[in-house]
């Protein structure tokens, strides 16, 4: 697979993440909920300032600078990692699930590097709803309350400190568990709970895949050497008689 193949994988996640994280950030108050296909895919808007699916390094600056540097580190390292893979003749799959991870990372870095620097802020409001779908949000809407691009660095905050925008959202099971169930009995039970965004979803993606995979996916990929002598044939027994 050549590096250029790679590349586009890379950029068309990206595009696809960056466009519908703009229009949720224009569009959404933060915490509103959309029904999309039933109440089992929605999109909630909310952001966060942490990792994949919300969770958090800490609720410092400093933690938020720390992961805002590690994701930037990790990405100029995977474009290297990446293009050594390719060189090295793995397999497709290998490059494929690599581009998806690095895709991901890049995707909220760019979240994390700029959003504060081009967005207004998006902060819990009390005119966010839930609404049955995106026409009747718009028709009862209050755009005064959406975020907006404004001059670079007269954001809501600064290099590195942005929030990564997250709205897909997939609560297959809502129920109540029964009360014999040790520790979580009486309380009510999401299944998919997670708010995450494409992003996330690439990197999960990749990661589960050379996961429960890799005995297919990752082997030393097999050097070709056309110029090298052929090996002779073994003598046998019945050749030296």
């Amino acid at each position: 697979m050549k590096y250029r193949n790679a590349i586009l994988i890379v950029l068309l996640v990206i595009v696809a993440d960056q466009l519908l994280k703009f229009y949720i950030k224009t569009h959404f108050v933060n915490g509103d909920d959309v029904k999309i296909a039933g109440s089992w895919f929605r999109l909630h808007f909310i952001e966060n300032e942490g990792m994949a699916y919300g969770m958090k390094l800490s609720e410092s600056v400093v933690g938020k600078l720390l992961l805002s540097s590690f994701r930037l580190i990790a990405v100029v390292f995977g474009f290297y990692l990446l293009s050594r893979l390719i060189k090295k003749g793995y397999g497709k799959g290998v490059i494929i699930c690599g581009s998806l991870i690095l895709a991901g990372a890049l995707g909220n870095l760019i979240d994390s590097v700029f959003y504060g620097l081009i967005f207004t802020d998006s902060p819990y409001s009390c005119f966010s709803g839930y609404y049955d779908g995106l026409s009747s949000m718009m028709q009862t809407h209050n755009q005064t309350a959406v975020a907006h691009l404004t001059r670079f660095g007269q954001g809501y905050g600064k290099f590195l400190q942005g929030k990564v925008v997250d709205m897909l959202y997939f609560p297959v099971l809502e129920t109540k568990l029964p009360g014999w169930v040790p520790y979580m009995g009486g309380k009510n039970f999401v299944f998919f709970e997670p708010v995450f965004n494409i992003a996330d979803a690439a990197i999960s993606v990749g990661v589960l895949t050379l996961v429960f995979f890799q005995k297919s996916l990752i082997h030393k990929p097999v050097e070709n050497n056309a110029n090298a002598p052929s090996a002779e044939p073994k003598s046998t027994i019945a050749d030296i008689q």
